[in-house]
């Protein structure tokens, strides 16, 4: 490694990965030319569609699909966003929605059917509540990020002209996906007009916290988002820079994870990390296989059950373990 390699990366700029970005933590024999992409899913496209970077953050779901359909870059257990999915599916008050069976044949609005907060979601509603996602109509308003995936006979588009928080407001749809083109999350109308109440819809789960906790002891599954990928041409070059990627992240991590624990680290991502601790324990954010190894296969089973895969994608086909390069 005595001359560096240069490599075209697009990360995000989070309190874990600040360091990385600044150059205070280098990646050991790389040269970084960081490529900011704001916001970082358009680095997503560019990235499935036309392999533009070295190493890049794209979302998982995103990712595995991509893999799926020969996608030339794999996966590293760095997971630099995460979060629980128990909360965020809305529904109509007036809609009969008392539990997830209720959504089959019913339309549901979600921004795109691979967008990883439905998948997640959907998986959770198809393992634990018994949902048979094949009757649900899922109404999407974006194209998807993996231009080869086929869709399901059940996912279509909405109207030309018509958005998702419209066709809630209009009744068209029973539940939608908060940050969908406007649906709104949470309280009561008053005016009875839901074209101009929106933020009035409540949640699937009003307990969602308490079940989220639950899931996890019962599953230890904790959904990622930000996922880090490399080309395939890169490490079957330079092997080592898959432990020289992972010993950088993982620097910069624990460098926050001092703040994080002692409170002096307290902005917005900070505040939704300890609240997530409270379920995960003291690392919001595990890096390596082995604590992220029921995760990894949960995506894995749940995007092959809900047509998202072409074919099964083991752990072999989608991971590198950096530990072991």
């Amino acid at each position: 490694m005595a001359q560096k390699v240069k490599l075209d990366i697009s990360i995000a700029e989070y309190p874990h990965t600040a360091a990385i970005l600044s150059g205070e933590i280098p990646i050991e024999g790389v040269e970084a030319n960081f490529i900011r992409v704001h916001p970082q899913i358009g680095a997503f496209r560019r990235m499935v569609r036309q392999h533009e970077f070295d190493v890049c953050e794209i979302a998982p779901t995103t990712y595995i699909i991509a893999r799926g359909y020969g996608a030339p870059f794999v996966a590293l257990p760095i997971f630099v966003t995460r979060n629980f999915h128990h909360s965020g599916l809305l529904v109509r008050p007036d809609a009969g929605i008392k539990h997830p069976k209720d959504l089959e044949g019913k339309k549901v609005g979600v921004r795109a059917y691979s967008v990883t907060t439905g998948a997640w979601t959907r998986g959770i509603l198809i393992d634990e509540y018994g949902l048979d996602s094949s009757k649900v109509t899922w109404v999407v308003d974006d194209e998807e990020h993996v231009l080869q995936l086929k869709l399901p006979s059940n996912v279509i588009h909405a109207p030309a002209g018509r958005s998702l928080a419209d066709m809630m407001a209009d009744g068209e749809l029973v539940a939608g996906f908060s940050g969908n083109a406007g649906i709104g999350r949470a309280g009561s109308p008053t005016d009875g007009n839901w074209k101009q109440v929106e933020a009035n819809y409540p949640e699937m789960f009003p307990n969602a916290t308490e079940l989220e906790d639950a899931w996890y002891k019962k599953t230890g599954v904790y959904p990622m988002h930000g996922t880090i990928v490399v080309k395939d041409a890169v490490l079957e070059k330079h092997p080592w820079v898959a432990r020289s990627l992972f010993d950088a992240f993982s620097k910069a991590k624990e460098q926050w994870l001092k703040k994080f624990q002692s409170g002096e680290a307290n902005a917005a991502t900070d505040k939704k990390y300890r609240k997530l601790s409270q379920i995960v324990g003291p690392d919001p954010l595990p890096y390596g296989m082995s604590a992220n190894l029921p995760t990894i296969k949960w995506l894995e089973d749940t995007a092959f059950k809900q047509n998202l895969t072409p074919k099964r994608m083991p752990v072999t086909e989608t991971f590198v373990d950096p530990e072991k390069a």
